[in-house]
């Protein structure tokens, strides 16, 4: 369990990371105003999640991408917030707005278990 644990938090961080470039208007509508340069939050963002889900299927740097995953769903709260307290997101139902501050949570969890 613990393997196949490690392997899909790798993909989703992988696929994650890549749809940063594929669709990168939906990350962009998320950033914060008082958050600089968007575009290059995105690109950076993208980056750190394809360099992190490949550093977790390494012993060597599995350590230090779960950290460095767990620094990153820190830095990206104030999305998830922005998301919940801004009107340019009424189309989602709320439920959904706020269930992914929480969600931030469990997936630092799960991320820490490979440190």
């Amino acid at each position: 369990m613990y393997n196949l644990s490690l392997y899909i938090q790798a993909f989703v961080y992988i696929a994650a990371g890549m749809n940063h470039f594929i669709s990168p208007k939906t990350y962009l509508a998320i950033m914060p105003h008082y958050i600089p340069a968007h575009n290059l939050m995105v690109t950076v963002s993208g980056i750190a999640e394809i360099v992190l889900g490949i550093g977790l299927l390494f012993p060597g740097t599995r350590s230090l991408s779960a950290w460095g995953i767990v620094v990153l769903l820190v830095a990206v709260f104030p999305a998830n917030v922005y998301m919940v307290t801004s009107s340019r997101f009424r189309k989602l139902p709320i439920w959904l707005r706020w269930a992914r501050l929480p969600l931030q949570g469990v997936l630092i969890w799960w991320a820490y278990r490979y440190t």
